[in-house]
Formats: structure tokens, sequence, C-alpha cells
């Protein structure tokens, strides 16, 4: 019996040590050439990003032990009782679209921004299952996506904030990488594009306050306040965003995962006031409250940074937290009237013309 119990243990190890060294889903190493670029920046240090003011997620063992347990015995609420319901979008009325400036909702974080006759995806993750492994996390909250990848017309740009399996899907990308024309991230997130067989030609990497021209779009790389990894070593070796989409028309803010900081008020002062914006309002916690903002600081992100009007994002797809789902948005709701801001709160794929957002704002979720 200690014999057969030795051997299972030794097969697990071995399991795990191929899978850690061997899985695609973990993504590609920083080349040395790309450590002294890195190394020009400010928020780069002893071989690992930061936050402005050094602000990490410092939990000890005793604190991520509590978080495992119970994340895998999570209270009642925390997902849908049954699927969620999604529109489904037609891929014809994608096609050749030269119409207003309109964004569609994939749930959690994952867009499709048309404007000026562009595709845009931002932080595509189609996937069902967050996680590198389908073992290790939960099953979208909706039984199929708007459109499927294969539906989606040629993406003119894909942007990405950072690194995460709920924003950047290795399966997502091996479908869509041929028919995307450019890729933009942070620093050091082209790596897993790269070594998922994205030519590193249409790949471009930006640091903070680093502006593209793309066409007759800007795109800003600008801050935000979490960190990165994939693996079990890789943390902080690439780094985190948020972006700002400007057209001659409409200036756009998508805040990628964030803790509340001075940055949001210095990317209102530098670049605001915007026509719309999309900011992370869910998957907190007491744990990491510093890389996840909690509803009320949503709202004050969005006065931050001049929103005229904010879509809450980053819930409503995936459980990644303990709170029920709909805590996030109900909570958002309220904060909003105090502060006399405008939410969009649009069923995932229904179209959001940005001019006009008013028949895409409902409490669906009841």
């Amino acid at each position: 019996m200690v014999v057969i119990i030795g051997l299972g243990l030794l097969i697990l190890v071995l399991g795990t040590f191929l899978f850690l060294n061997m899985s695609p889903e973990f993504g590609g190493k920083q080349t040395a050439e790309r450590e002294k670029k890195f190394a020009l920046t400010k928020h780069y240090v002893d071989g690992k990003f930061i936050n402005n003011g050094n602000i990490d997620l410092k939990m000890g063992v005793k604190d991520f032990g509590k978080s495992l347990v119970q994340y895998f015995n999570a209270p009642k609420g925390t997902a849908p009782s049954h699927p969620i319901q999604v529109e489904i979008i037609i891929p014809s009325d994608l096609q050749n679209y030269t119409g207003k400036t309109r964004l569609f909702w994939f749930g959690h974080s994952a867009f499709l921004l048309q404007i000026n006759s562009k595709n845009i995806l931002i932080d595509p993750m189609f996937g069902d299952v967050p996680a590198p492994h389908p073992m290790l996390g939960t099953k979208r909250f909706s039984d199929r996506l708007p459109i499927t990848i294969e539906d989606l017309p040629t993406i003119d740009a894909v942007i990405i904030s950072h690194d995460h399996y709920d924003h950047l899907d290795y399966g997502s990308i091996t479908k869509l990488k041929e028919k995307v024309n450019a890729f933009y991230t942070p620093l050091g997130v082209g790596a897993h594009l790269e070594s998922w067989g994205v030519s590193k030609d249409i790949i471009h990497e930006l640091d903070w306050w680093e502006a593209i021209a793309f066409q007759d779009l800007k795109f800003v790389c600008t801050p935000a306040q979490h960190f990165s990894g994939r693996g079990l070593s890789d943390k902080g070796k690439t780094l985190w965003s948020s972006w700002i989409i400007n057209s001659e028309k409409d200036h756009i803010f998508f805040s990628g995962d964030s803790g509340y900081g001075s940055h949001f008020k210095e990317i209102g002062e530098k670049y605001g006031p915007f026509d719309f914006a999309m900011i992370e309002c869910g998957q907190y916690n007491t744990l990491w409250h510093e890389i996840h903002m909690y509803p009320e600081e949503t709202v004050q992100a969005a006065i931050d940074i001049k929103a005229k009007q904010m879509m809450p994002i980053h819930w409503g797809a995936f459980k990644l937290a303990m709170h029920e789902w709909t805590e996030p948005v109900e909570r958002l709701v309220q904060a909003a009237k105090k502060q006399h801001l405008e939410l969009v709160t649009p069923r995932i794929g229904a179209p959001i013309i940005i001019e006009n957002t008013s028949k895409t704002s409902m409490q669906w979720w009841k």
C-alpha cells in the first residue's frame, strides 16, 4: 500500500511538473533583449514590473489558504442558478459596418468595438474557463457566446490589458490569430503571443503613457494598479495597463483590471473627458483590495477620469471571487445614483451605440 501511494504521489508530482513546463497555456518567457528595454522604465525593478507607490498584493500563506477554501466552498449566489441569456449577433450585421461607433460586450471584460469602419477586439477571452486547465476554474455563466470566433469579421486590431487567463486566453488567440491584422499589448505580453504562433511583426508592445497611431485612431497605454503572471514563477514579468482609444470624434477608456489609485485622476487630467468608459466592477475581496476595486470606487474612478457615461465590466461571466454574482452591479447602481453618474448596463451581446445608450441600459440581471 505504501508503495502504491508513493507511486501515485510521484506520478502526480511528475504530471504537475510536465504540465507547468510543457503546456502552451502558460505562454512564453522574456528574452534578454526585451528585459533590456524593460529596464529603461521606472516601474521595472529587480527584474519585475511594479505598481506606482510599490503597491502589491502581499497575501500570506494563511490568507491564500483561506481564499482557496472560500473559492471552492463559495456560498450560494456566486453564480447564477441557471445559464444567463445572451443576445445573438448575426454575423452579416458586423460585416463592412460603417455606421456610428458601437460596442458589443461578451461578458467580463471582452468587447468588439466597431469604430471608423474598423473592428477592434478588447481582451478577447472567448473560452469557457479562465484557467490553464478546465479543472482549475469555474465555467462561464452562459451556455454560449453572442457569436463564435469563426463568425467574426476580419479584426483590424486586438488590444490586451494584461496576461491573466480571464483576459488573455490561449484558445481564443490561436483561433483568432489568422484573422487579426495587429496586436497591441503592454510591455512583455508579446512573448506569450509569439509563443502561440503570432508573428512578431504585428505585435506592438507599449509602456505606460506611450501612444501609437493606428491609421486614423490613436491608442494610448495608460497605468493600472494590478499585477501579472500565468505560472508559479513569472509574477511581474509582463506589464498591466488600461487603454485609451481615440478617434477624431469619440474618446473611449478601458480600465483593464485595477485597484483604485491616483492614476485615474492623472489619466482624466491628461486625456479626459471621455465619451464612454468601461471600468472594472467585480471579483473584489478584502484579501486583494489593492488590485480590484469595490463598486463605490469604480464610480469614483469614472468621476476621476471625467467619464460622461460608464459601463461596469469584469462581471457577468465568471466566478473569480466570493461575492454574489449580481452584487457588484447592484452596489454600483446605488453608488452611481448618489453621484449622478450615467450608467450603461447592456445585456451581453446587445449593440451599444455610444451616441445613444439609453435603449441598452436595463437591469437584465434581475
